[in-house]
């Protein structure tokens, strides 16, 4: 279980995907075994949460990272362009954006 803290010193990245019904539930596998099989693999990775909403038509990543240059080096890795250009075709959209957190409750 990834815990929100503020006190968390590392890279929060908060990625969501636009979508069709007709394409969420092979766009959530695909977000799935990237993160099993490299994401969750890469150095400096400390947790994630993949959430899909009730209409199926946006899906919410969460991951957190030991410091901002982990997620870049995975971002850029062969397998990761790769996979990530599948995964664009899927969507409408997807947009990762680095938080850090501010506060917790």
């Amino acid at each position: 279980m990834t815990e929100i803290t503020s006190d968390f010193s590392g890279q929060t990245v908060i990625c969501t995907f636009e979508m069709t019904p007709a394409t969420a539930s092979e766009l959530m596998d695909k977000l799935q075994s990237a993160y099993s099989e490299v994401i969750s693999k890469a150095p400096g990775f400390i947790g994630a949460g993949l959430h899909m909403n009730d209409a199926q038509t946006r899906i919410a990543t969460y991951s957190k990272w030991r410091e901002r240059g982990d997620y870049q080096a995975m971002l850029r890795s062969p397998e990761m362009i790769t996979r990530n250009r599948h995964i664009n075709t899927l969507c409408r959209s997807f947009e990762p954006v680095m938080y850090e957190v501010a506060a917790d409750y």
